[in-house]
């Protein structure tokens, strides 16, 4: 069992060693995980995940391989213990939920506490499994409560997928869900991803420790101790940031914020600039004086030299004629279109790639966005852990 669960890791693209599976069996023989199956798994993740965005895929494999195995079955003479479930939960999924009508009948039993009271008496009463009906919680039935049912509005438990599509709550959600590499990130993963886009190097004050010259001179100098510093280490990379601002970017107002957080930390030199929905003539530092303090679009390219990096971060959702027309821009009339002025980009800075916060399955029902990516050479990455790796590659190169 042992070995198949290393090479489901190994096949779910959980990057195991043979070295860390030592390790775990080592540990099982030392007996540091006890004969609970919640103690196994925490021993065998600790020795087995080295990257959290892979602890997914770990659970999936973990529950596949040892399906079954419990550590909370009842010795005998003992109560099978009774749910707990929590009645704030339930009565805002009654509010959300239940029509008019039902909520009327609801309250003809006497209202949320003669409903908790009759629940609870359900789950006390119910002292094993239930398959068929419309009362226990159980399987095959149509209660609101269990698993391989049907119920219009239902709460799905202890099922391993979807069949009806009509779960209204899946009680048994796995934890780190959000950790895979294909959602939506929070800013310390960010920073993880971005940083496969470094190259550092000494500037500044001599204000670090440099503990192998310290050594040397000390010992050049007969024992008495010398201390050498040097300066810090910095990410040299430039960046220059564009974001899209306004309009149907505002659904991405959240994830583009951990974004811009996060590049602000890693980033020691990082100019960024707003625009809406295509570059033109115009960008602007502050969306507040944007009408007032626009910076000329030729100031950028004559002021930041050729080594900077260039990252738009954008959902390409707008009129094509936005894109391809002179005049095309929502909110003013340009004088050139706006594939001119991404083409004048794109000739400085080589490396550049744009960022869509919109998942990549709808990129093709855009005509914008098609246009889009075929200006950046077919370097439009998803804002995904995923797709922010496969950027910092691609300027990496």
């Amino acid at each position: 069992m042992f070995t198949s669960f290393f090479f489901d890791l190994r096949k779910a693209g959980v990057p195991v060693s043979l070295t860390e599976y030592l390790t775990l069996m080592e540990a099982m023989k030392q007996g540091t995980a006890s004969f609970r199956v919640e103690d196994f798994y925490y021993l065998s993740r600790a020795c087995l995940v080295k990257d959290e965005r892979n602890l997914d895929r770990f659970d999936r494999v973990f529950g596949a391989t040892f399906k079954g195995l419990t550590d909370d079955t009842p010795a005998a003479g003992e109560e099978v213990p009774v749910a707990d479930l929590p009645e704030e939960w339930l009565r805002k999924l009654a509010e959300r939920f239940l029509t008019d009508e039902e909520k009327a009948q609801v309250q003809a039993l006497g209202g949320w506490d003669k409903l908790m009271e009759t629940l609870a008496q359900r789950l006390a009463e119910q002292k094993g499994r239930h398959q068929g009906g419309s009362k226990w919680i159980g399987t095959a039935g149509t209660s609101p409560f269990g698993a391989y049912g049907y119920n219009p509005e239902g709460v799905r438990i202890g099922q391993h997928e979807s069949r009806h599509r009509r779960a209204v709550k899946v009680w048994d959600r796995r934890e780190f869900r959000n950790l895979d590499d294909r959602v939506e990130i929070g800013t310390r993963n960010i920073k993880v991803a971005l940083r496969r886009l470094r190259k550092f190097a000494r500037s500044g004050a001599a204000s670090e420790l440099d503990l192998p010259g310290t050594i040397r001179a000390t010992a050049n100098n007969a024992g008495w101790l010398d201390l050498k510093m040097v300066p810090e280490r910095h990410n040299t990379i430039k960046v220059l940031l564009f974001l899209d601002i306004g309009g149907s970017m505002d659904d991405h107002i959240r994830l583009v914020e951990e974004l811009f957080s996060a590049a602000r930390s890693e980033f020691k030199h990082l100019e960024h600039f707003y625009f809406h929905n295509c570059v033109y003539e115009g960008v602007w530092r502050d969306n507040a004086r944007r009408h007032t303090e626009r910076i000329s679009t030729w100031d950028v390219l004559h002021t930041y030299p050729a080594d900077y990096k260039l990252v738009f971060v954008g959902d390409a959702a707008m009129s094509p004629y936005e894109i391809v027309y002179p005049g095309g821009s929502v909110e003013h009339w340009n004088e050139e279109a706006g594939q001119v002025w991404m083409q004048r980009l794109l000739s400085v800075y080589a490396k550049a790639v744009w960022l869509n916060p919109t998942p990549p399955q709808y990129w093709d029902y855009t005509e914008s966005t098609r246009l889009l990516q075929r200006l950046m050479g077919g370097r439009m990455f998803a804002l995904t852990l995923e797709g922010l790796d496969g950027a910092m590659r691609e300027l990496g190169r």
